[in-house]
């Protein structure tokens, strides 16, 4: 039973190193939301394009258009610190069990 804590462990490292690369990812986008940024620089489209699916979700299940103010990545970034709270750290306890 070893090696599937072993296993466990590493996809939970794995999924947490995920989860915070794209919470950076988010937190980026949303300062790069502030100052305008020329759409057709590649990094930005990069950004847009790993980004909007998941903010365009939100912004579907959450009208928020008569705020003026987007709230989509606070959202975002607070479902991400729950996954890490709760999935990430379940993994890591069940492969401490089987180990």
């Amino acid at each position: 039973m070893f090696i599937l804590g072993n296993l466990l462990q590493a996809i939970a490292q794995i999924l947490n190193i995920i989860l915070q690369l794209y919470m950076w990812v988010i937190i980026i986008r949303a300062l790069l939301s502030l100052v305008n940024p020329d759409p057709y620089n590649p990094i930005v489209q990069f950004l847009y394009s790993i980004t909007e699916p998941v903010l365009y979700r939100i912004r579907q299940l959450i009208p928020m258009s008569g705020i003026g103010i987007d709230f989509s990545p606070i959202i975002v970034l607070l479902a991400i610190v729950f996954l890490q709270g709760f999935l990430v750290e379940s993994l890591a306890a069940l492969a401490v069990r089987l180990q």
